[in-house]
């Protein structure tokens, strides 16, 4: 890759799990996948993937088990943790260039994005994205504000050449395996009609996606420092989605 690829997992529905499918997938990119990633914290004014790092540092600083962890994976890898940055949604772009012009080697910017497009500056930051991946989950109000988003993107953004994204596919998360199938089934037609794509694989609904470093010394899944432990990506797909937004990338 010459140029970085801007990523977002994006959606304008809170607790669809953007913020964390983009740690995932950075983490898992930059750690195990060997490219070199970043991280653009837009989401103001809470910045979530900025406040998970500072205590992803807290944890290696005062903390004996993870330290060594630390110590062992940068020692194996060759390379530090990837950078997050903090920046406000209208300066994102400005702020990627930055990171670009520090003469860093970078393969992916990954942005996380407010849940809004009511504002144009969030909608001139996610017209420099190159691939936006909107999370789903099989809820009416959450679909229907996906499908609203994912339509202005289409509309305003993609079908007038005013953008730098060359796809957009929905992805379904949280899937309750309890669930009739036929629900996702109706869901995805929708989708169909409305040709929207849908990424093959779908991540489940469990707890493991929200397991950080903890005074139990448990294993970790969610994090900016290590990527997801071995043990725990088991059943989660992270590792099946990943290759995915690689094959398509790419």
């Amino acid at each position: 890759m010459n140029e970085p690829i801007y990523v977002a997992f994006s959606t304008q529905k809170g607790g669809a799990g953007k913020t964390t499918l983009t740690v995932l997938a950075a983490s898992y990119l930059h750690y195990v996948k060997g490219y070199n990633v970043a991280v653009v914290d837009c989401d103001f004014p809470q910045y979530s993937i900025k406040d998970m790092r500072e205590r992803d540092l807290a944890s290696v600083t005062n903390d004996d088990h993870y330290k060594m962890m630390a110590y062992e994976q940068f020692t194996r890898l060759q390379k530090k943790a990837y950078i997050v940055v903090e920046s406000r949604p209208e300066d994102a772009a400005d702020t990627a260039i930055r990171l670009i012009n520090s003469g860093q080697p970078l393969d992916f910017i990954f942005f996380d994005l407010p849940g809004t497009i009511n504002n144009a500056s969030v909608v001139n930051t996610i017209a420099t994205m190159d691939y936006i991946f909107c999370p789903i989950i099989a809820d009416r109000v959450v679909m229907e504000s996906s499908i609203r988003f994912a339509t202005v993107v289409h509309e305003h953004l993609m079908s007038t050449g005013k953008t730098n994204i060359k796809g957009f596919h929905l992805l379904w998360n949280m899937v309750d395996g309890r669930e009739k199938s036929e629900l996702y089934e109706m869901y995805e037609k929708v989708c169909a009609r409305m040709a929207l794509p849908v990424m093959k694989t779908f991540l489940p609904d469990s707890k493991r996606f929200r397991k950080e470093a903890a005074t139990e010394r448990k294993q970790v899944f969610r994090s900016t420092i290590f990527p997801a432990d071995k043990m725990l990506i088991r059943g989660s797909n992270l590792d099946a989605l990943v290759e995915e937004i690689i094959t398509i990338i790419k």
